[in-house]
């Protein structure tokens, strides 16, 4: 086998010999430093988008690679059947950035199998075998996971569905209320629904439904394979001031947690631990020796760079920029999660424009919002960058001249 560096060919060979899946953007990424990816044919792109979230860190952040390097040179994978001293790096250096009670984590692979496997624990804890979710919330494309996703045509993807889930109206603790009996095991969401449309619910519901579970012995999972991981501008959405304080008894994660090398990861309390046994839970790659050397290297980056103020701060200069802009009717979200509502459904024309203009981003349920999910290292200048693009495509440009009514 060759290799291939011309676009044509490589879109040529991957519609040959690949199943299709998502429908792609029309350039080949072959390396990545920073907020920014090169393409084969030598052309560089703004990534306001980080791969689905992931790049949290930046594309190759040298704390990141060297820690892979060094890691790999010495022993690329084990099964959790032996003790490790990275694995026990990564748990105690995760679970120190977590908000108590957590003082638990389960490694495994990503973040449909990290919220199938909260899902089981809430199981064994309670008995119990009911989840309710949430309008709008996505868990991921496995069978319980798709099963509890109550958005767009994903559940429908799923069918035959695996029975046991409920749906209440997100926002709604009388919805939940409703539907929360004695064989409920667990209240599950996203606390900011990114793919809805990055919704976020105000922050009495979150503690409301804290109060709910308590009550009613449900176990409370926030599914935080978007918003853990700094990606909010906080470590973790849980016990943010956002959510009113709120501590779940099981966080998920994934996504941004290896900087690119597949890890997820399910954060838990002692209360619940003490009841999962051996062999209750289990992943032949979870707790691998290079996934954990990435997680253990992306939250020294992400310490050590300052990236959670600098989410914070890139959020304030992004919402002050954009005051004003014709077409933008309010930001959504928190940090470096964000939406851009704008006043038409104009979305996906904006985001095929900003292409145009080598900036990638990404496209929501919601045909007016445009999601932003960039490395946390991104800078102001960058920021200046995006919204001189974002106007000249919406007010003078492209987006508006393709039919908008905007």
């Amino acid at each position: 086998m060759k290799t291939i560096t011309n676009f044509e060919d490589v879109a040529a060979r991957e519609g040959e010999f690949q199943l299709a899946t998502y429908k792609k953007m029309p350039l080949a990424a072959v390396r990545g430093r920073g907020a920014w990816v090169e393409t084969s044919a030598g052309e560089r792109y703004l990534d306001l988008y980080g791969g689905h979230a992931v790049a949290a860190t930046g594309h190759c952040h040298p704390h990141v690679v060297e820690a892979l390097r060094a890691q790999a040179g010495e022993l690329l994978f084990y099964s959790n059947l032996v003790y490790s001293e990275v694995r026990a790096r990564a748990a105690e250096k995760l679970v120190s950035c977590a908000p108590a009670p957590i003082a638990k984590a389960f490694f495994c692979n990503s973040g449909t199998e990290a919220n199938e496997n909260a899902m089981r624990m809430a199981r064994i804890v309670t008995g119990r075998e009911r989840v309710i979710t949430f309008t709008g919330g996505f868990h991921g494309r496995t069978a319980d996971s798709i099963s509890a996703t109550f958005l767009g045509k994903y559940r429908e993807l799923g069918r035959p569905n695996v029975p046991g889930h409920l749906c209440a109206e997100f926002g709604s603790i009388a919805s939940v209320a409703a539907l929360a009996d004695e064989s409920v095991a667990a209240v599950m969401l996203e606390p900011i629904q990114s793919m809805a449309g990055v919704k976020q619910a105000r922050p009495e519901f979150y503690r409301a439904l804290r109060e709910l579970c308590d009550e009613r012995g449900m176990l409370l999972i926030y599914d935080e394979v978007q918003t853990g991981v700094g990606r909010t501008g906080e470590w973790f959405f849980a016990g943010s001031a956002a959510g009113a304080g709120v501590v779940p008894d099981v966080i998920t994660l994934a996504k941004a947690l290896g900087s690119g090398v597949p890890v997820g990861a399910c954060l838990t309390t002692d209360a619940v631990a003490a009841r999962i046994k051996e062999n209750d839970l289990g992943t032949t790659f979870g707790g691998g020796m290079l996934a954990m050397a990435a997680v253990v290297a992306t939250l020294e980056a992400i310490e050590r760079d300052g990236m959670l103020e600098n989410a914070r701060a890139s959020e304030r200069h992004l919402r002050e920029s954009l005051e004003g802009v014709p077409g933008v009717a309010r930001v959504r979200g928190a940090g470096l999660l964000l939406g851009l509502e704008f006043v038409d459904e104009i979305a996906a024309k904006v985001h095929q424009a900003l292409l145009g203009e080598r900036i990638i981003t990404g496209t929501s349920s919601d045909a007016r919002v445009l999601r932003l999910l960039p490395p946390l290292c991104l800078r102001r200048e960058e920021v200046d960058l995006f919204v001189a693009a974002l106007v000249k495509v919406t007010v003078v440009g492209n987006a508006r001249s393709s039919g908008s009514k905007a």
